[in-house]
């Protein structure tokens, strides 16, 4: 699915995957900045644990975001299909100025609410320039193409990632998380293998991306993010590579980006945090 469509008098918002882990105490960088970007004091942050199994992270992150001064927090605890169109839920996030998903597992997302009115108010929200976050499995879904599930390891081999429809925010990143933690190089470059139009990104734990409206990604957390650019791929050996075997890629550009490091998802072009500093001064 392509990202919803930006009305002229609109701008998108913000777009903020976390790579999972995020710190929730003392500094909190990550949520905190992503209440500012939703209002400040003002803000109404609808939390969406569909991802979790456990029944307290929903009221967990109402806590949070109340802690780091929204206005009010609203976990809206979505566990079936059969809920997705309930007015008054969706009401809820109607009237929201930051959404958030939490981590869990990222199928429990798509089977539940992808194709549902929940999944196209989120879109919607978005392009009407609210931002939208998500951490660890609520991080992945937020692209068109989203990572189910894969294998470990810094080699690319056929078969090592599956890709399913994420929200469809933006089609311009893959995205994988935990990145560092659970060595999942090979399977971000064997998703960009099978489309090699986007890029990856690849985030540490307490680390996110923060995307803003023109499409351009400032990093900010404990960790890095690995960007993966294959604009210039010369060379796949996808096509004809039996499961399992490793696959031969050429042309393939590599970022590491820290944070006050930025990247421009039109241009292709990263900035150093210095630079960044620099052009801010």
């Amino acid at each position: 699915m392509s990202p919803a469509r930006v009305d002229e008098s609109d701008r998108r918002g913000w777009i903020v995957p976390v790579g999972g882990n995020e710190e929730k105490a003392g500094n909190a960088a990550i949520l905190r900045r992503f209440v500012e970007l939703s209002g400040g004091e003002d803000a109404a942050i609808a939390i969406i644990p569909t991802a979790s199994n456990l029944s307290d992270t929903g009221a967990r992150y109402e806590k949070l975001f109340l802690e780091f001064g929204a206005r009010r927090a609203d976990a809206i605890p979505w566990g079936d299909r059969s809920e997705a169109d309930d007015p008054e839920r969706l009401k809820r996030l109607e009237t929201a100025s930051g959404i958030f998903l939490t981590g869990g597992n990222q199928l429990r997302i798509t089977t539940i609410l992808g194709g549902t009115p929940v999944a196209k108010a989120i879109r919607r929200r978005n392009a009407r320039g609210v931002p939208v976050g998500g951490t660890s499995a609520g991080a992945a879904i937020l692209s068109e193409h989203m990572i189910a599930f894969g294998e470990e390891g810094a080699t690319p081999r056929a078969g090592a990632a599956t890709l399913v429809p994420g929200l469809g925010l933006t089609n311009r990143v893959v995205i994988d998380q935990h990145f560092r933690q659970r060595d999942r190089l090979g399977r971000l470059l064997t998703a960009l293998a099978y489309n090699p139009f986007a890029i990856g990104v690849g985030l540490d734990e307490d680390t996110a991306a923060f995307i803003d409206p023109d499409d351009r990604i400032h990093v900010l957390g404990a960790g890095a993010i690995t960007i993966v650019d294959t604009a210039e791929l010369g060379y796949s050996s996808i096509a004809t590579a039996h499961r399992g075997e490793p696959v031969c890629v050429t042309g393939i550009k590599l970022h590491i980006l820290t944070a006050g490091a930025s990247f421009d998802l039109h241009k292709r072009r990263p900035t150093p945090p210095r630079a960044e500093s620099a052009t801010a001064d």
